[in-house]
């Protein structure tokens, strides 16, 4: 019976480290989620820069 109790240790301290895994990512994607927005916004910009570079006006 002992030998039962002492596998049952060893599969709780597996699921622990399994949760503990799971974690990390979030942060990364809020992360690739804001350097993403960054190079929106700045391609945003230049394509705004150009336009306005490119209006004639000639009024």
């Amino acid at each position: 019976m002992s030998t039962g109790k002492e596998e049952l240790d060893v599969d709780d301290e597996l699921v622990s480290d399994e949760q503990e895994e799971v974690v990390p990512p979030p942060e990364v994607a809020k992360t690739n989620l804001a350097k993403r927005r960054t190079i929106d916004n700045l391609l945003e910009e230049r394509r705004l820069q150009k336009q306005l570079s490119d209006y004639d006006f000639d009024l």
